[in-house]
């Protein structure tokens, strides 16, 4: 079985439950295929990044295996916008969120509500450059474990965000995104879009930016911020202080 989310942001929990850990967010128009399902809940694993969850089943709609690889096979595209608006067949209307797929409102069989969008749009791949500015409209967000948008985010959910409104595949995790990309061997070698994974006193990979020029790094802690990177880590500019143990800086483009 297959399914689309067709509500703005709906939470991926780690177990069949309202109180379980939500560990990342399925997004307007992200599908997904259905690997197992209960009365109330449904195990799924996202078509974008392979991600696993359980979502539930009220906040989804079934479609079809060929309309997922059809979905599968067809270039995304995504609000532009920080917040904007579809249309529906009643004529009410739903915000959707930076980063939400429009990609099935072009496919009639897919868009049975018939909703509209007519909204700033992202597809195709854009220029390293275009990281850095994508990263700003992050700026502030409050951090949110498993968030993936302006409203919550956590630091992998907008380091991948950021990449995949540019056209860029990442994994969802921080521990996953290091597993990507080629590994740099100083701060110095690393351009703006390059990012900086770091690790706690386990060797663990706990945490991912990207980088800015002149040593600045772009990151969610506590909110969206900016601070300093250097070779020890992040120093974060408020408290004078390193928040962050540097483990790699990886180049994915």
């Amino acid at each position: 079985m297959f399914g689309i989310c067709d509500l703005a942001i709906v939470p991926l929990r780690l177990e069949p439950s309202d109180r379980s850990e939500m560990t990342s967010q399925v997004l307007f128009g992200e599908h997904f295929r259905i690997l197992e399902q209960t009365q109330k809940w449904s195990r799924i694993e996202m078509g974008y990044d392979s991600y696993e969850g359980w979502i539930d089943n009220k906040q989804f709609r079934i479609i079809s295996e060929s309309d997922y690889h059809t979905l599968q096979s067809t270039p995304a595209v995504l609000n532009a916008d920080l917040i904007e608006y579809t249309t529906g067949s009643n004529n009410s209307l739903m915000p959707i969120p930076l980063g939400a797929a429009v990609t099935f409102l072009d496919h009639p069989a897919l868009n049975v509500d018939n909703f509209a969008f007519e909204g700033l749009k992202a597809s195709g791949m854009t220029s390293k450059q275009s990281l850095v500015q994508t990263a700003y409209m992050y700026l502030n967000a409050p951090y949110l474990w498993g968030g993936k948008t302006p409203f919550g985010i956590d630091c992998s959910g907008m380091v991948q965000m950021v990449y995949k409104l540019n056209g860029y595949d990442l994994l969802r995790d921080a521990s996953q995104q290091a597993t990507q990309g080629e590994a740099l061997s100083f701060i110095e070698e690393s351009e703006p879009g390059d990012l900086a994974f770091f690790d706690n006193e386990e060797g663990r990979i706990i945490h991912v930016g990207i980088i800015m020029e002149d040593n600045y790094i772009i990151h969610a802690h506590g909110k969206v911020r900016i601070d300093r990177l250097d070779h020890l880590g992040i120093y974060n500019i408020d408290t004078k202080r390193h928040t962050h143990k540097l483990r790699v800086i990886k180049k994915i483009i």
